[in-house]
Formats: structure tokens, sequence, C-alpha cells
């Protein structure tokens, strides 16, 4: 048996895509690759949810920070980042970076960031131009409710701006319904692929944005991507093995279907949840905003997430992820979002099962073997 690798990224590759990617190399501004790429911003658009732009970059996910940063704002513009975890954490320090006026809404690492707060924050914050959300928290295993935020930043005149790196893909992520003016993913999660690309979707609005945002930029200019895309192709070198990849992968994602998909992820995410909470465990987040693509569990004190991770991997050949940030050592988290099955997260949750009383941590009484 294989190893169940069930990090909340990079995720596990289908046969599909990894055949993808051993497709020859093409020329860079030939026919083939216009239509391959023509193509692939098209289906970008349609799970996005989207009439607007969607443009593909080789990079990490974390790329699309600086992205949304260069091409929509200027230096000492004030934003208002939320914080709820190890990723809203370093896109505050992004723009702290990029000397904007960085205002912040820290919320208790587990918890969401309620509408209210964000409407609270806002009216301490009128001149606020653009609000920094994390739609999916990786570190804490917590959704945040978009749609609902989304509202309150639009009627204050506020861009919105999404780290949708560990959703895109797999949540529901309407982003014209929502209004969402910039949307960056990255393609090692529930897009199926390997680490390497950042896909960003570019609302109206950020386009007016971008006309009189000053930073410098060249690499991530929202006007070249454009204007490339037009023609079919990257500004730079297309990275066209794992073009290839998000290819085979969004006709996988198409052909199940984007909501059946969603619903997927939804199905898993309660599953996982149930399975955890059936052999004592506890979850880190508030289970109303539990995300459907990483569960996060909360370890005693007196327990290393490191000696759960060696147990799970030499027992069961399980890898699974500590936390981040101050709590790398306190929890353990599940990834269950792109290539995963039902029974992929039952084996989780046996070994889960079968390593807790060796170390010791305590489960509730009546506590089942199995999630049924």
């Amino acid at each position: 048996m294989g190893v169940n690798f069930r990090l909340p990224g990079p995720t596990p590759l289908p046969p599909a895509v990894l055949e993808a990617m051993q497709r020859p190399m093409i020329p860079h501004r030939g026919p083939a690759l216009k239509s391959l790429y023509r193509s692939i911003l098209l289906r970008l658009r349609e799970i996005h949810r989207t009439d607007g732009d969607v443009f593909v970059w080789p990079a990490s996910g974390s790329a699309g920070w600086e992205a949304a940063i260069v091409n929509l704002l200027s230096p000492g513009d004030p934003v208002l980042a939320v914080v709820t975890g190890d990723f809203g954490e370093r896109f505050a320090r992004v723009a702290e970076a990029f000397k904007l006026d960085v205002r912040r809404l820290d919320v208790e690492w587990g918890r969401a960031a309620e509408p209210e707060q964000i409407r609270a924050a806002l009216a301490a914050h009128p001149d606020v131009k653009a609000v920094l959300l994390t739609h999916n928290e990786t570190s804490t295993g917590v959704t945040n409710p978009l749609a609902e935020t989304s509202a309150i930043v639009r009627e204050h005149g506020a861009l919105v701006v999404v780290d949708a790196v560990s959703s895109a893909g797999g949540l529901p992520l309407l982003t014209d319904e929502w209004g969402l003016d910039f949307v960056m993913s990255g393609s090692q999660k529930a897009w199926m692929c390997p680490p390497g690309l950042m896909i960003a979707a570019v609302g109206r609005r950020a386009w007016s944005a971008y006309e009189t945002a000053s930073y410098p930029r060249f690499f991530w200019d929202l006007e070249s991507a454009r204007e490339f895309a037009a023609e079919g192709m990257t500004p730079t070198t297309s990275p066209l093995t794992l073009l290839y990849a998000l290819d085979a992968a969004l006709d996988m994602i198409l052909e199940e279907g984007v909501e059946e998909t969603w619903q997927r992820h939804a199905e898993l995410g309660e599953f996982t949840r149930t399975g955890v909470e059936g052999i004592g465990l506890e979850l880190f987040a508030d289970r109303r905003y539990a995300s459907d693509t990483v569960t996060a569990i909360a370890l005693p004190e007196y327990i290393s997430a490191k000696s759960v991770l060696v147990l799970m991997r030499e027992r069961h050949a399980i890898e699974l992820q500590g936390g981040q940030g101050h709590l790398s050592d306190r929890m353990v988290r599940i990834g269950h979002m792109g290539w995963v099955t039902a029974s992929d997260l039952e084996h989780v949750i046996e070994g889960l099962d079968d390593v807790a009383s060796p170390l010791g941590i305590p489960r509730a009484t009546g506590a089942a073997s199995r999630t049924g």
C-alpha cells in the first residue's frame, strides 16, 4: 500500500494529471500553446464563476499577495488586514513590507471573522481602500464567511482582495455574484496540480484601481498579462508542464461538475470532522465555520504534534501536517481537498484512533474506533 498523503497542500496528483505532465515541449508562442492557454483561461473563468479576467503566472500562491498589492494600490494607502490565522498574518506582513498603512482586525485563531466585526472595523477606519481577506485559513481549518463579508466591504466602497489558495476549486467561490475584486490561488491545493502556478481572477473594479496604482511592476503587471492573454500567451515563457497538468485537472473538475465538486468537498469535510469527534478528539476550528478542505485537530498541551506525525507515518504510512506559527506543535491538520476519497479519510481516522492511546491522548467516553 502506498502512502496516504493527506497534507493540506501540496496535495496528491491524479493519474491523469501525472500523465499530462509527460507531454513534450511545444513552442511557447506557437498555435498549440495559444489554443491550450485560451482553453485553460476559459475553464478557469467558469470554475471561478466570473465573466471577468483570469490569469496564470509561474509562481507559488503566496505571490498573489504581492501581485494584488502592486496592481491595485499605492504606497501609504490604508488597508484593513483581516487576520484569522498564519496566512492572514503573512498577507498583513507583505502589505507592511510594501509600506501600506495597515490597520488590523485580529481574530482569535480557530474563529472566523464575523461580518459584524468587519463592519465595525470599517466604521473605525472609514478611509480604508482595500480589505485583505483569507477565504479559507489553512492554518486553523476555518472558512471565513466571504459572501457576507464581501457585501459589507463593497458597501463601504473598498476593494475585496481574497486569498483563496486553499478554497478555489474546492469550496463555493462565486467571484462575480459576491463582488470579489481580486481572487488569488495556488495550483497545489484543490486544483490537484504540482506547486508552481499562481492563478488570479480580476474584477472590473480592480481594473479601475489599476489605473491609479503607482507601484512599479513588471512580472506581475496585469495589463501585460491581459494583452498577452488576448493573444493566447503569457508575458514570459509559459510553464508548459504545469499548464499541461492544469489542463488535465480542469477537465476532471468540469467532468465531475463544479457544484458537484463543491458538494463532494462538503461531504468529505463533514465525514472527517464526524470521524475525528467520533474517536473523541477535539476540533480546533469553530465548527460553524469549519473548513471542508482541511481539518485541524487540537492536541492536549502535553502531546507534541511531531510525535503524532511520526507515529502516523511509521505505523500507518499516513502523512499529515502539524500547525503553523505559534501553534506549530499544538495541532495536527488533515488535508481533504482535490483528489481524495472517503476511504482515504477513513484510513486516517482509524490511524488516529490507533495512535491516540500510546500517546496518552484522552478520548471521550464511548469513543468509536471507526467512522461507521
